[in-house]
This record gives C-alpha cells, structure tokens and sequence, in this order.
C-alpha cells in the first residue's frame, strides 16, 4: 500500500493544572483564538493553521505526568484518515482505537511511534487543507 499524504505536526495537546490560566496565555499573549470548549476541563484553540488543546489534569494525577498528551498528524482529506489507519496497520503500528468522527466534525485515530509517544491521525476542519 503506498503511503498517504500528510500536511504535517499542527497539533499538540497538553495536561495543564491550570486551565483558565493556559488558556489566557495562548489566547491574549500569543493570539490563539478559542476554537471549542467542550466543557469545563478541556479548550481547544486555533491559530488559522494549526490546534492546541489544553486537557485539565488534577495536580496530584500530574506526578510523573508529563505536560504533553499527544502529538497530531494533519490529515487534509478526512477519507484519508481511513487509508493511514490501514497503512500504518499493514506496517505494525501499535493503534489504540479505530477512527472515529467526533462531535465537532474532526475524523481521527490514536497511534505510538516506536518509543510509546501518543500520535493522533486527524482530520480536522478548521485547518486541514490550509498551508502553513
């Protein structure tokens, strides 16, 4: 199977304390617009070409938790989530779930690279198909 295209690392996910605080940095500070706040432990912020997501974590569930949840894959075309999940399947790539369209339209799946780090194969509309 050839492999699919990609338009490369433009999401990150971080464990954050403190949400409200992380949330205000990126938006007032560094001009990230928010983007989806689900609810009260999750926001998910855009800049127009890429997504930060800041997750809630208590501090006592922060010991020996590093900061970053995930990395994310940009997928331009959200049929493509599909054939990566089936390509990386094919070449042994440890998956932990199947994809999955979510409420807000995005489409992905969850995967480990070589050493354990979470990677997520997504489809997500705000910035899929833009150019950084």
């Amino acid at each position: 199977m050839l492999r699919p295209s990609h338009a490369g690392l433009r999401h990150v996910a971080l464990n954050v304390i403190d949400l409200e605080g992380m949330e205000r940095f990126y938006t007032d500070v560094l001009g990230f617009e928010l983007e989806w706040k689900p609810d009260e432990d999750n926001a998910y912020l855009c800049s127009g070409v890429d997504n930060l997501a800041l997750h809630r974590v208590p501090i006592a569930s922060r010991a020996g938790l590093q900061a970053l949840d995930h990395i994310g894959i940009i997928i331009d075309d959200i049929d493509d989530v599909t054939h990566w999940y089936n390509y990386m399947k094919e070449h042994g790539v440890v998956l932990h779930n199947e994809p999955k369209t979510h409420r807000d339209g995005a489409r992905s799946y969850y995967c480990a690279d070589p050493e354990g780090n979470t990677i997520q194969v997504i489809f997500h509309p705000p910035i899929s198909g833009k150019n950084c």
